[in-house]
């Protein structure tokens, strides 16, 4: 089981851009779909929010440590990215952890704990 997750969140689509947005969504929910039946990532989940905050939708890419760096340098998910930052607002990714890997995170966030004087 994937114990890490790569969160990709985009918000509103550039004004005037919606048909080269919806088919780079298209095309990147197709990527990932490919990536996980040839096992390099385990699995993806993909979220669009309604329109009332600024994250309009995010994925939530799942897998090892591993299948996510190999991700982070594959060409084709790159040139996905770069499409996808020409045509929404506020596109990012950043790393997290999932399944087992919250117990090893939650260890080392109680040794810093102990670490620190705690005030009442």
């Amino acid at each position: 089981m994937a114990d890490r997750v790569l969160f990709i969140s985009w918000g509103e689509v550039v004004r005037g851009r919606e048909v080269a947005a919806l088919e780079n969504f298209n095309e990147t929910i197709g990527l990932y779909g490919r990536m996980q039946q040839d096992g390099r990532i385990e699995s993806f989940d993909v979220v669009l929010l309604n329109p009332s905050t600024d994250i309009a939708g995010y994925a939530e890419i799942h897998g090892s440590a591993d299948q996510l760096n190999a991700l982070r340098d594959d060409d084709e998910f790159r040139r996905a990215l770069y499409a996808g930052s020409l045509i929404v607002d506020e596109l990012k990714m950043v790393d997290g952890y999932t399944n087992e890997g919250i117990a090893k995170e939650m260890e080392l966030y109680q040794e810093a704990i102990s670490k620190v004087p705690q005030s009442a």
